[in-house]
This record gives structure tokens, C-alpha cells and sequence, in this order.
């Protein structure tokens, strides 16, 4: 093989396929990225067996060839040479030269025959999408999945199609975050998967805030997203998401609404003083006034006052304040409802007027 590319058209696809590229792999094949040149197209290809992106561009090239080189060795070399320099990649065998301008490097090499390919997409289900709507839903909910839990399932995000509308929801058992679209979708009954959480935060990183399409494809353990010359696959988690509709608070009867950032800002103040492992906070509701009080171990107290909407009886009720906080941050509009039962059951957050996206908050013991 011999390639001849400007350092900036090689090195964003690199990083692109760079951050499924693992470190310490199990299978040191799984270290390195596979390069294809076929038909005057160089294709970049990284998989960890989990997750799978690919990365096709135009080169001008007579020969059709393939092999692997180490990816974060052959990443952090492209990163380390100068702008606009002119990169040659040679191979034999066993090792590649890697020339630019005085530098010179050698990578040890592995047979492209020895990459490993997820299975194909077999009986699709096929649909577009924005990416800015896809990118949406992701982000919206993405902060709620799960690290590490033993019921799997909890790990990963939630995306149920159904012919009218797209839901994306995530939980972890203590807090839940939902968003949908509308649309017009081709399934005739009711879809779940479970995309797993590397799969949804690659994914996410690799939509932009626009309107140019993606093609998805569903089969029974894969979901593949098409955009702009690249290609993600991602394995799907097998098991039951819980019912997130018995979850959401139907019939609140404690309404308040309040300005976003403000109530942001102050809840961000008091849990510079909350226990680091509880995160513990103490919602206190009066007439038009909410009184919230952080301690923690060292007896130390905060406490803010912020005016709010409401006209209900006093409720005195206790969160985790970093679950309030990522929920907050993700609501866009100016002004949040909370909405409340009593003091044993969860509260529902979404902003004034947004009827697509909701998060729920399980309260907790002070």
C-alpha cells in the first residue's frame, strides 16, 4: 500500500473512529484501525465488538489495498505533525512507514483479515431522521442511563418507535428523563430498543445541530446510522426496559413555576455544601417562596430563598440536588414547572410550554 494525503483530510476521520479504539484491548486486533482503498475511496474503519464507525473519503489512488495500523499510535502521530503537512503511508507485510517532511515512523501491522466486522443488518427497519432531531433526544435524556448497574437493561438509552411519534427515555432507578418527536414513522405496531451507553455518547458526538437527514436502520440486535460519508453500528442490548409510563406523575395537584436560571443558580450555590455522597436537599414550599437548605457531615448549612409561582399548602420534601441540577441544564426554556403529590411521591420538571420533554425526580430521606 501507498498513501499520499494532506494531514487534514486524514486526520478528522482518524479522531472520529479514534475514541472506540481501545487502549488495552482483550483481542489486540481491536487496537488498531483497518484502512481499505478501493475504487479511488479510503475507508477507515474502528470497532470495540460493541460499536462500529466507519469513515469513507474520495483519495486519488490507482491501487486497492487494505491493512491495520495501531489507532491511537497512528492518531496521536498525524496530531503531533505539523498543519497541512503531507503525509505517505507505506506498508509491507509487517510494517508500515509513515513519512512527512523530515520525520520519519514505523508502526508494526496486523492482517486486515484478522478485523473483525459486526454481523450485517439483516430485514431492516428503516426510516430518516434529522440529525438535529436525533441529536435531541439523545442529549435530552442521555445524562439519566445508568453506570454499571446489575439490571442491564438500565444501562442504555431507551428509543421506542412507534407510527406517530419517537420516544427516547433513561433511567437509573431514581431519577428518568423522557423526550419525543412527532412524525410519521413505518412501523405497524409499537418498536423498543435498548442502545447501550457507549453507542448512544458515540452517537451523539457524531450528529451536528442540522437539518441534513440520517438514514437509521433497526434489525433485532443492531442499529446502523448513515451520515455524511460515515456509517455507526452499534450492538443493542437484549432485556425489558421497565414501563416508563407508570413512572411519570399523572395527576400532581402541587403546581410551581419559577424562572430556570435563577432556581439553577441557587440550587448550584447550596450544593457547594452538600454531602458528597447523598447530595441532599431540602426543599422547603410556602406561599410564592421556596427555602432550600443543604448540611452535610461537618455541620455546615446553606440556604437560598427563591421566589416561585405557587399557592398550596406548606410541603417540605427532599432531593438529590445533582438530579435537579443535569435535569435544569437541559431544559431550555425560561420558565419550570415542578410538579408535586406530596412528599412521598416523585417530582415531575419540564419547561413552561414544552409538552416533549419531561424528567421525573424520585424524592429522598433527609
Amino acid at each position: 500500500m501507498k498513501l499520499l494525503l494532506n494531514r487534514e483530510t486524514l486526520l478528522k476521520p482518524l479522531q472520529t473512529i479514534g475514541n472506540i479504539v481501545e487502549r488495552r484491548p482483550t483481542l489486540a486486533i481491536l487496537s488498531n484501525i483497518l484502512i481499505q482503498i478501493k475504487d479511488n475511496k479510503l475507508t477507515l474503519t474502528g470497532t470495540d465488538l460493541e460499536v462500529e464507525i466507519i469513515t469513507t473519503f474520495d483519495i486519488d489512488s490507482a491501487e486497492n489495498d487494505e491493512i491495520t495500523l495501531p489507532g491511537r499510535k497512528f492518531i496521536d502521530i498525524c496530531r503531533a505533525l505539523p498543519a497541512e503537512a503531507e503525509i505517505e503511508v507505506t506498508t509491507d507485510s509487517e510494517r508500515a512507514v509513515i513519512r512527512s517532511g523530515r520525520s520519519r515512523f514505523t508502526l508494526s501491522t496486523l492482517p486486515a483479515t484478522e478485523f473483525p466486522n459486526l454481523d450485517p443488518i439483516t430485514s431492516p427497519l428503516e426510516f430518516n431522521l434529522s440529525q438535529k432531531d436525533l441529536k435531541r433526544l439523545i442529549e435530552k435524556t442521555q445524562f439519566c442511563m445508568a453506570q454499571q448497574d446489575v439490571r442491564y437493561y438500565l444501562n442504555g438509552l431507551l428509543l421506542e418507535i412507534t407510527p406517530e411519534r419517537i420516544t427516547a427515555v433513561a433511567t437509573d432507578g431514581h431519577r428518568l428523563a423522557l423526550s419525543e418527536i412527532s412524525g410519521s414513522f413505518p412501523v405497524a405496531e409499537n418498536r423498543q430498543i435498548i442502545i447501550p451507553r457507549k453507542g448512544v455518547t458515540e452517537l451523539a458526538r457524531l450528529l451536528e445541530d442540522t437539518d441534513r437527514s440520517v438514514q437509521i436502520r433497526l434489525s433485532e440486535n443492531h442499529i446502523k446510522v448513515d451520515l455524511d460519508g460515515l456509517s455507526f453500528t452499534s450492538k443493542l442490548i437484549d432485556g425489558k426496559f421497565p414501563d416508563y409510563q407508570q413512572v411519570i406523575p399523572k395527576d400532581a395537584n402541587n403546581n410551581i413555576i419559577c424562572l430556570r436560571e435563577p432556581l439553577r443558580q441557587a440550587f448550584a450555590r447550596a450544593s457547594v455544601l452538600s454531602n458528597e455522597k447523598y447530595r441532599g436537599i431540602r426543599l422547603q414550599f410556602t406561599n410564592n417562596s421556596l427555602k432550600a437548605t443543604v448540611h452535610n457531615p461537618e455541620q455546615e448549612e446553606a440556604e437560598e430563598n427563591i421566589e416561585i409561582n405557587y399557592q398550596g399548602d406548606d410541603m417540605e420534601i427532599g432531593f438529590n440536588v445533582a438530579y435537579f441540577l443535569e435535569a435544569l441544564s437541559v431544559i431550555e426554556e425560561e420558565k419550570v414547572e415542578l410538579h408535586l403529590t406530596d412528599t412521598n411521591h416523585s417530582c415531575l420538571v419540564q419547561g413552561q410550554g414544552d409538552v416533549y420533554s419531561r424528567y421525573v425526580i424520585m424524592p429522598m430521606r433527609l
